[in-house]
């Protein structure tokens, strides 16, 4: 799969780095490049057509809303995350009403920010498998932000680890077909009654529906599928 390409605008050229270091370390996503003013931030997004922005809000010239209108305004086919030092409701504000995918408020922590990005990963999957939707579709993709976050360790019931729950997530997100529990406990490495587990909790999160398909030998077996 293709990489995300990712334009960092941020006038800091330490945190600028450490962003791009964090991009770096996680799957799916590449620097495409780093603007450290506004100016060079509206050249780079013409020039480059990025994915996403990491948007700052304050520079010496301008204010970061300045980029989202002007995304807004020519149509760019570019997703945006704030990422500020400013806790001012009225920013916060204006920057969902310019259609930001997050919010991050500095200084930021590589858990926060790899979290925003796997909701943006799985966002970008869904929206790209639909021509046309129908309500349910609507529902689980405008619902992806809660439902990924309650992935996190602190929310997770006893019984249920994150790094096999990411796991398992990661594998449906990469296939599109159905798979039983003992298909995804192979997979995983874990046992098909653990397997079945993590999948009923997928299922109760909205991550994933089940149905009843029969087998060879007649005996019907539950499958799993990504919605």
């Amino acid at each position: 799969m293709e990489n995300y390409k990712i334009l960092i605008v941020e006038d800091d050229t330490k945190i600028s780095k450490i962003h791009k270091l964090f991009v770096e370390k996680t799957e799916g996503f590449e620097v495409s490049g780093i603007a450290n003013s506004i100016s060079d931030a509206l050249y780079m997004l013409d020039a480059l057509v990025p994915d996403l922005i990491l948007l700052d809000i304050y520079f010496p010239e301008k204010n970061g809303l300045d980029v989202i209108k002007t995304i807004r305004e020519n149509n760019y086919e570019t997703d945006i995350i704030i990422i500020t030092a400013s806790n001012d409701i009225k920013i916060l504000k204006e920057s969902i009403k310019g259609g930001i995918f997050d919010y991050i408020i500095k200084p930021v922590i590589y858990d926060r920010f790899k979290k925003s990005f796997e909701k943006y990963k799985l966002y970008k999957q869904q929206i790209s498998k639909k021509d046309k939707v129908q309500q349910s579709d609507v529902d689980n993709i405008l619902n992806l932000n809660a439902k990924i976050s309650d992935y996190s360790e602190d929310n997770l019931p006893k019984g249920i680890d994150k790094i096999t729950l990411d796991k398992i997530v990661t594998f449906f997100n990469e296939n599109d077909e159905g798979f039983t529990a003992e298909n995804v406990g192979k997979m995983v490495g874990v046992s098909r009654s653990t397997a079945r587990r993590y999948l009923e909790y997928l299922v109760s999160s909205g991550f994933l529906f089940s149905d009843q398909y029969y087998g060879t030998v007649g005996r019907p077996e539950r499958t799993y599928f990504k919605k």
